[in-house]
Order: structure tokens, then C-alpha cells, then sequence
């Protein structure tokens, strides 16, 4: 979704995201290691979503809102939805803006400048990226499932399909409702009525709504 946006998708063909093993800076195991270098690490990306800016398929998306209940569910960390002016987004695995406390219900805050190992809330609690990493619980998913149960529709844009359980919310939607994908790359799934539009999201966002549009309305 924001890869049009100048923000790297998650992995590259290497396995790397942005030349780092995920194991070294977004597992709970790297941040008890490292500290220093996992908060630099999502320091650099804050830094770089920071200057990013929406693209043309988040700003499609904005209108849309006056034509449907439009609920945004997102696995990206960035804040560029909220940003083009979408008002409903769930960030199933965090947002890079804001930092969190270490418990298990923990408090969470919003962000602007850099975090390091000694970053603190005033009474002491220590603070970490508001990432779910890999090896963690993902808190918004049954959140996201009742969205998709109840949706008259799904658009999915840009997903390789095969994180888990963010994958598994396709199987969520009933069978007799549309769902449209929109990926420059192949179809990872097969499902009746599937209708994929073989692009990316600044360009399909905007084709995807008026397709849904031509079957409601």
C-alpha cells in the first residue's frame, strides 16, 4: 500500500527487510539482546515515514467513505492512512509513531523524536516500539475478524498473503461476497469471484472502488 510512497515493503526476495534478518530487530528475544540497535533501527524507518507522503491509493480511499462504512484494516506501521484523512483504520501490527510500556496491557504513546535503551515514561516504565513482532500475540486480530464477517465487500491491496494471521482474515469473508485484490504480482489465492486487478495501489485503488461501486450501486 505505501510502497509507492517511497516506504520498502516488508521483505525483500532476500528475506531482509531493509538489509537486517527479522530476527535481529523484530522478535521481543532481538530487542532483550540489542536494545540500542532495535530502537535504532525502527528510528531510521521513523525518520523515513516522517518525510513519505500519502499516495494516490490512500487518497482514493478518503471518498470512498462517503459511499460506503469504509473499514481500513492494515498491517502496515505507518501512519499515512490517517494522514490522507481515512477516519477507520486498525493497525493489526502497531504503529511506528507511538511507543509502548512492557506489559502485557500495556500504555501506549505518541512519538515524534528518536527512542533509545533508556527511554522511559516519567514513573520509570520503560518503553519499546508500538510493533507486534514476530513471536507475539497480534491484539486487534478478532477485531478484524467481526469487520470482515460483517463486510458486504473486501479489497485487499498489496498483501503477499502469506503472513499469518493478517493472511488468514481472507478466509473470514463469506464466500458469496466480492473480494477484489489488487497486486502487480500473481494471485496467491483461488476463490470464486475473485477479481484481481493486476496493479499497483495508486493505480488499482481508484479501478477497485468502481468496480464494487458498479455491483452495490
Amino acid at each position: 500500500m505505501s510502497a509507492e510512497s517511497g516506504i520498502p515493503t516488508f521483505r525483500g526476495s532476500d528475506g531482509l527487510w531493509e538489509g537486517h534478518r527479522v530476527e535481529d530487530v523484530a522478535t521481543p528475544e532481538a530487542f532483550e539482546r540489542q536494545p540500542d540497535l532495535v530502537h535504532q533501527f525502527y528510528n531510521e524507518r521513523r525518520r523515513g515515514i516522517a518525510q513519505a507522503q500519502p499516495n494516490a491509493g490512500h487518497l482514493a480511499l478518503v471518498p470512498a467513505e462517503s459511499d460506503w462504512d469504509l473499514q481500513i484494516i492494515t498491517q502496515n506501521v505507518d501512519n499515512l492512512h490517517e494522514r490522507a484523512g481515512s477516519s477507520k483504520v486498525l493497525h493489526l501490527h502497531g504503529r511506528i509513531d507511538q511507543a509502548r510500556t512492557m506489559e502485557a496491557r500495556p500504555s501506549i504513546i505518541d512519538i515524534q523524536g528518536d527512542l533509545n535503551s533508556s527511554s522511559c515514561l516519567p514513573d520509570g516504565r520503560k518503553l519499546r516500539p508500538n510493533i507486534v513482532w514476530f513471536g507475539e500475540l497480534v491484539p486487534a486480530i478478532s477485531e478484524a475478524q467481526n469487520l470482515v464477517q460483517m463486510a458486504d465487500a473486501m479489497l485487499v491491496v498489496g498483501s503477499s498473503l502469506q503472513v499469518y494471521p493478517a493472511a488468514g482474515l481472507l478466509f473470514e469473508l463469506p464466500n458469496d461476497r466480492p473480494l477484489v485484490l489488487v497486486d502487480p504480482g500473481k494471485a496467491g489465492l483461488h476463490r470464486p469471484g475473485l477479481h484481481h486487478l493486476q496493479m499497483g495501489a495508486s493505480e488499482g485503488i481508484p479501478q477497485a472502488l468502481a468496480h464494487l461501486k458498479s455491483l452495490f450501486f
